[in-house]
């Protein structure tokens, strides 16, 4: 009777985690389908050309109205952004993605080891396929400050971007006990992606609606890494 009575707390704080996991687990669906929503719906109005005013717009506001090929900012600060947009570029997140797989192994988090990689490059077959598919030129107005090799929507920085820092968040903080650490790590994560999405549209490599539809496509890849991670954490390992 007593070991009876000791274990109704145990079972009580179980039920309340389930339950709490899967409030969590709905809101990210949820929050998935909403980001996989926004990016048809925006990828829609870019193909019926609903978006050029609006592109155009903030594409110069961030450019010297008396020289369009001039930057807003001094000269170190454009040089800044070409520093941050690095963060999106392929061989820095390669590098990170290999050293963050590659840590996970060690630590025999293979499972998180997979999906982490796994969403990366289904995330990266995307952005490619869907550039190939919308075949969108690059911004006409302004002079690149950077090298271009690819179609404009989406972005690849942005959507890589998004992906492998918010998946990469999700898997460090699942195994921080401390709020304010775990707050920290998602919101250097969010701080990566902003600005590399900006970097994109100051440099004048890609119009606005190509950086959002980038953030929306990498963030529902990213959401659906969680979904997952959040699966076989529950399950049981042999």
């Amino acid at each position: 009777m007593p070991g009876r009575f000791a274990t109704r707390p145990l079972i009580a704080r179980a039920r309340v985690l389930a339950a709490r996991q899967e409030s969590r687990a709905l809101a990210v669906l949820l929050a998935g389908a909403g980001s996989l929503w926004a990016f048809l719906t925006l990828a829609d109005e870019v193909t019926e050309g609903e978006t050029d005013a609006a592109d155009r717009w903030l594409l110069l506001a961030l450019r010297n109205p008396a020289d369009p090929a001039d930057p807003l900012g001094p000269r170190w600060f454009e040089e800044a952004m070409r520093d941050v947009t690095a963060l999106g570029g392929f061989t820095l997140l390669t590098f990170t993605v290999v050293v963050a797989t590659l840590l996970l192994i060690f630590h025999d988090r293979r499972r998180e080891a997979l999906v982490f990689a796994a969403t990366v490059i289904l995330a990266q077959v995307s952005s490619e396929l869907t550039k190939a598919l919308f075949d969108r030129d690059r911004p006409a107005l302004v002079a690149h400050g950077g090298y271009v090799y690819s179609q404009s929507f989406p972005s690849g920085h942005s959507t890589m971007a998004a992906v492998t820092f918010f998946t990469l968040a999700t898997v460090v903080a699942s195994v921080e006990a401390r709020k304010r650490t775990k707050a920290l790590i998602y919101g250097l994560a969010v701080v990566f992606v902003v600005l590399v999405g900006v970097s994109r549209v100051y440099l004048g490599v890609h119009w606005p609606t190509d950086v959002a539809g980038g953030w929306a496509l990498g963030a529902a890849w990213a959401m659906a890494a969680w979904l997952v991670l959040g699966f076989i954490r529950v399950r049981p390992r042999r």
